[in-house]
């Protein structure tokens, strides 16, 4: 694996950590039903962000875990994810996200008149202005929800081709084979993954 790949990777996981499991077990139900929609639409569906919005969002997130040797937050559709996440279980981040958001837009037309949006400009520019922003609340509402993006289960949303966790090198199945022990070696609503098809 090449350096990139090997520090796309651990960034993957350590922010994964940051995030925090006792959070996500708490705001699982609304994660699930709001993934499961998402996971059963396109990725042109929208239901909080504007077409244009989303275009910006998804261009910050893919900036974030960007695509290259390896696919990043935009093969992951992180964006749809994101969008999910702020007309559900997120809606109380909604409010905060949209004034970061017009801010950043607003900041970024100042710097940059002739680019017009920022998913319209360069990359080059799209890093340059992140770089101005990257301690902000905004930018770390997206940090999260990026990577939330990427690695929640393919059928929750995001994580779109189990993207995500082929950068981390995470096989969604049990390694262990029933009975556990004592305690549990009659428990008959134990369903074992289907084996993984080599890909």
């Amino acid at each position: 694996m090449s350096a990139i790949g090997s520090s796309r990777r651990a960034f993957l996981r350590s922010t994964w950590v940051g995030v925090g499991t006792a959070w996500v077990a708490a705001h699982w139900p609304a994660i699930a039903s709001a993934g499961r929609a998402a996971a059963e639409s396109t990725t042109t569906d929208l239901g909080y962000l504007t077409a244009a919005d989303a275009a910006d969002v998804e261009a910050i997130a893919a900036q974030i875990v960007p695509s290259g040797a390896t696919p990043g937050a935009r093969e992951a559709h992180a964006v749809q994810f994101i969008d999910r996440a702020l007309g559900s279980f997120f809606a109380g981040w909604a409010p905060q996200f949209q004034q970061g958001l017009q801010q950043f837009q607003s900041g970024f037309r100042v710097g940059h008149p002739s680019a017009g949006r920022f998913a319209a400009a360069g990359s080059a520019e799209q890093v340059t202005f992140l770089k101005s922003i990257d301690r902000t609340p905004f930018f770390e509402q997206m940090r999260t929800l990026t990577i939330l993006g990427m690695l929640a289960s393919p059928k929750y949303g995001g994580n779109y081709a189990s993207t995500g966790w082929q950068l981390i090198g995470f096989a969604d199945e049990h390694v262990f084979s029933p009975p556990f022990g004592y305690y549990d070696k009659d428990y008959a609503g134990f369903q074992p993954y289907e084996p993984r098809r080599p890909e």
